[in-house]
């Protein structure tokens, strides 16, 4: 099992510019979403049926759960927990159709951790505003020395955690398939594709969503 991810293709620009596996699977997951959107919400009516009533369901109660974290400004930050949210769930258990989970890249996990403490620290400057976001780091020595480390271990354990857990799923399940090649993989398959997938996407929007509140308090 390797850590890194091989390149698939080269395109002849600026010297080369290599994609790789990770890369090619992450636009399918984008094309999929941006698919899957046009097509749901195409037609929508105000008295919502079928499709619509589940999607609107779903979306509800995530705006819920947010709102029950931000408060009044849950309707900022929704629209990004929720789309880091669908973006891991089909990312962490894409292994289900063959691929190979983009998360099982430690470049991907860290560009999703950067994109969520960039988020936080908006989210605290727009809510205490520049110089009270600056003011916080100072009220001691020892505020300081903690606020600048969370600057870089937040994002450090955000990446670290769903790396190594979907690289753990990834290599045991690889790990089942050649010791019991038949029937046996699809059962654990349900826990280490499926479920430690979703699980990994909870903690991951959990995580940012606490980060998140802590900053606007």
């Amino acid at each position: 099992m390797e850590i890194g991810s091989s390149v698939v293709f080269t395109i002849p620009l600026f010297g080369g510019i290599p994609i790789t596996e990770t890369i090619v699977v992450e636009w399918i997951i984008m094309a999929v979403l941006i698919l899957g959107a046009a097509v749901v919400t195409k037609g929508w009516k105000l008295v919502p049926e079928g499709a619509q009533n589940v999607v609107e369901l779903m979306v509800e109660g995530f705006n819920k759960f947010v709102e029950g974290a931000l408060g009044e400004h849950w309707r900022d930050y929704a629209p990004y927990l929720g789309t880091v949210a669908a973006f891991l769930i089909l990312a962490n258990t894409i292994s289900i159709f063959g691929l190979t989970p983009p998360t099982k890249d430690i470049s991907t996990t860290s560009a999703l951790a950067i994109m969520s403490i960039t988020t936080v620290i908006i989210a605290s400057i727009r809510a205490r505003g520049l110089k009270g976001y600056v003011k916080h780091f100072f009220k001691s020595p020892i505020n300081l020395f903690i606020n600048v480390l969370d600057l870089f271990t937040r994002p450090l354990s955000l990446a670290a955690r769903l790396f190594g857990n979907i690289f753990a799923a990834v290599t045991i399940m690889e790990l089942i398939e050649r010791a019991v090649p038949i029937v046996v993989p699809a059962v654990f398959s349900l826990y280490f594709d499926l479920f430690d997938g979703l699980l990994q996407m909870l903690v991951f929007v959990f995580l940012t969503m606490l980060y998140i509140e802590e900053g606007i308090e």
